[in-house]
């Protein structure tokens, strides 16, 4: 079982906790750790994205931020970016290698496998710009089929008109261009 903290409107934890089912069913406000791994090639930039496994319990088969995760409970979002990164792609980061960008909430509603997936997050967001060879990544199979290199502007494009191939947060691909902009 997962447990999370849960969260006032600012992402701070108010003393409590909830089990990860119950907080996906209910809209219970928990946080995310969302880490994005960045390079620049031939002047563009460009966002690695991780197709999220078909046995996912949301958007399965859709290609989704680099690495993301739920904060655990009594963790920081920082050492979740950490642990995430290296659970689902084998990347040992240390906290030095990650930038923080910024936070912004998610929240909808979607039937997902016939059942309600409530979603009500606060992500904590984060930029990596360390080489990464995708022939050197070490998938965790059972949350990622694949990684593929995605102009950025172009994702952006495409997820504004709901191109079912992604499930990329727009808010969070919108607050990452700004960060890598300013």
């Amino acid at each position: 079982m997962e447990f999370f903290d849960i969260i006032n409107e600012a992402g701070e934890p108010i003393g409590q906790t909830v089990e990860r089912s119950i907080a996906h069913a209910q809209g219970i406000r928990h946080r995310t750790a969302h880490i994005w791994i960045i390079r620049e090639m031939e002047g563009r930039i460009q966002v690695l994205l991780q197709k999220r496994s078909i046995e996912k319990d949301s958007f399965p088969g859709r290609f989704d931020t680099s690495s993301a995760g739920h904060v655990q409970a009594g963790d920081e979002p920082l050492e979740s970016a950490l642990r995430e990164l290296f659970e689902e792609l084998g990347i040992k980061a240390q906290a030095r290698d990650l930038e923080f960008a910024g936070t912004f909430p998610i929240r909808y509603k979607k039937v997902f496998y016939g059942k309600l997936f409530w979603d009500n997050e606060i992500a904590f967001v984060y930029a990596y710009r360390r080489p990464v060879e995708i022939e050197s990544l070490k998938l965790q199979k059972e949350e990622v089929e694949e990684v593929q290199w995605f102009d950025l502007e172009n994702t952006l494009s495409e997820c504004k008109k709901k191109n079912q191939k992604f499930c990329v947060p727009i808010d969070g691909l919108e607050l990452i261009k700004k960060y890598l902009t300013a």
